[in-house]
């Protein structure tokens, strides 16, 4: 099987954290939930898939091809949203579209009226006029013009109220009905609950699990008992014993 994304033993160190080797693997049309707390290695392990900062060690494959070997040829193909936009401020949708298209070889003006629409954006607005959730959803019809194939959202719906949070999970699953594999990190456990086919956990930089929502939570219950919710095993995970 070729998967969309497959991250082999990718590894960062940095004076005061290390990313210890990361293993794991999406399939189209999959939801992947990146979980753990915030200075746990998530930002660092997606910056290394792509490159943005350079891994000590590990390979990262994208539609079967190594990322390094075809960085350009697979930028065509993939799309990169985070929460809390901050380029182009002052600058109006349509102008950054402008710039934007012309970057992509399968640019598609049908496709970005299309989630223009759907998402209700006007693109005579500037960035700095729009909310987080507005932000989120314009980055989303950029990478979706040109028909990427996957999605690297870091923190999607942090500082977003629990109604655009809900609405956001229900793109990203209708996303996945697509065909569109999407990985997905936060801290947010009640969004991984309502859209995450995976789950992957890391602590500390260190990768505890990657496997199926029901195999991780069924994992976890032998040590907890009961039915947990996710959000019961990120406390079981994370708490440490206070002492006062």
């Amino acid at each position: 099987m070729r998967y969309t994304l497959e991250v082999n033993g990718l590894a960062k160190i940095y004076p005061a954290f290390e990313l210890k080797p990361v293993n794991f693997h999406i399939e189209a049309g999959e939801v992947m939930g990146f979980i753990g707390r915030n200075g746990a290695g998530k930002t660092t392990t997606l910056k290394s898939i792509l490159n943005l900062v350079h891994p000590d060690a590990g390979s990262v494959r994208i539609l079967g091809m190594d990322y390094l070997d075809n960085e350009d040829n697979i930028k065509q193909q993939i799309g990169y949203a985070v929460g809390g936009i901050n380029y182009y401020k002052r600058k109006k949708l349509k102008e950054i579209v402008a710039i934007t298209r012309g970057f992509y070889d399968t640019w598609d003006d049908g496709e970005y009226r299309h989630y223009l629409t759907a998402f209700n954006l006007d693109e005579n607005k500037k960035i700095m006029e729009l909310s987080e959730g507005m932000k989120v959803k314009f980055y989303l019809t950029l990478a979706l013009s040109h028909q990427a194939k996957l999605l690297i959202l870091d923190e999607p719906t942090s500082g977003l109220d629990p109604v655009s949070r809900d609405e956001m999970n229900e793109i990203f699953r209708k996303l996945a009905k697509k065909g569109v594999a999407i990985l997905f990190s936060t801290h947010i456990t009640s969004d991984l609950d309502k859209c995450a086919d995976t789950i992957t956990y890391i602590k500390n930089g260190e990768l505890l699990l990657s496997t199926k929502k029901e195999d991780f939570i069924h994992y976890y219950a032998k040590e907890i008992g009961g039915t947990p919710t996710l959000e019961d095993i990120m406390v079981h995970i994370e708490r440490e014993e206070v002492n006062l």
